[in-house]
């Protein structure tokens, strides 16, 4: 499943953690906002690896699932990245 993650984390320290994590399983898109493609077993990994690192009353994480027809239909504006992020794009 294609998923966008976006975060807002207070703390530089954990905000660097969980950028890192992310990192290993999709492409920043933005600042805070990745694209990742997880498979379940990577999904629940995800969240159980995020929570070592988000204080619940200061932090917040949101995973957007988004179908294939939901995807054709984002547009960007402005600069785009060279690279897409599709179904094949990353095997953990």
């Amino acid at each position: 499943m294609f998923y966008l993650i976006c975060y807002d984390i207070t703390s530089d320290r954990r905000r660097n953690k969980v950028a890192h994590l992310l990192e290993g399983y999709g492409m920043r898109v933005q600042k805070s906002v990745f694209e990742c493609v997880l498979n379940e077993h990577q999904y629940e990994m995800v969240h159980c690896k995020l929570q070592r690192y988000l204080k619940r009353e200061e932090d917040q994480v949101r995973f957007y699932p988004m179908s294939g027809h939901t995807r054709r239909k984002v547009v960007i504006v402005g600069w785009q990245p060279e690279r897409q992020v599709d179904d094949s794009a990353f095997i953990v």
